[in-house]
């Protein structure tokens, strides 16, 4: 099962890939079994990834740069992909559908960032559903260690992103081009 990629897509066989900065590809390391588990203390960053998901195919115009442009400088945060056709019920890898199952997968995409001990127990996660653009990702990355040990430490802890500053975001940028369009026509 040695599979190597430059990038995982519709095409590739389903199963969970860790990306390789070294070689710039895209390893699968498992078809069967169970669960991903994180293999020991680190941040892990997994995108859930269905191959007939249009939205899929739109962040990986954003994804896969992004992650080799940011992994050359962060080697402490390994890249994950989980690839089923759609979600746990269309899905030939075994251990890939469980994933979806395990970290409770329901909307396409998803990123789920998460923290591990050495023992590879996770300590914290946050959740991600939908297309996520660059800033984005560097604005949930950039501290996600503190965050991780805020939590870890017992202190309330708040992702930097949520679906109603997403959306809030988004209206202000929208009334920002209206109000210009309106302007120019004045």
């Amino acid at each position: 099962m040695d599979i190597r990629v430059k990038r995982v897509d519709e095409k590739c066989s389903h199963g969970i890939y860790v990306y390789d900065p070294k070689q710039d590809l895209w390893i699968l390391v498992q078809r069967d079994g169970g669960y991903f588990k994180p293999s020991g203390r680190g941040i892990y960053v997994i995108y859930f990834d269905n191959a007939k998901c249009s939205a899929c195919r739109k962040y990986d115009g954003i994804w896969f740069p992004f992650v080799e442009k940011y992994s050359r400088d962060r080697s402490d945060i390994n890249f994950v992909i989980v690839l089923c056709d759609w979600f746990a019920r269309e899905c030939s890898s075994s251990a890939a559908s469980e994933s979806f199952k395990h970290f409770d997968v329901h909307a396409s995409p998803t990123t789920i960032v998460l923290y591990s001990d050495e023992k590879g127990e996770i300590k914290y996660q946050e959740k991600y559903e939908g297309v996520l653009y660059e800033f984005e990702l560097k604005l949930i990355l950039e501290n996600f260690l503190e965050r991780a040990e805020k939590h870890m430490r017992g202190e309330k802890v708040a992702p930097p992103i949520s679906k109603e500053s997403s959306s809030k975001a988004l209206e202000d940028i929208v009334m920002q081009i209206l109000k210009a369009l309106i302007g120019q026509k004045e």
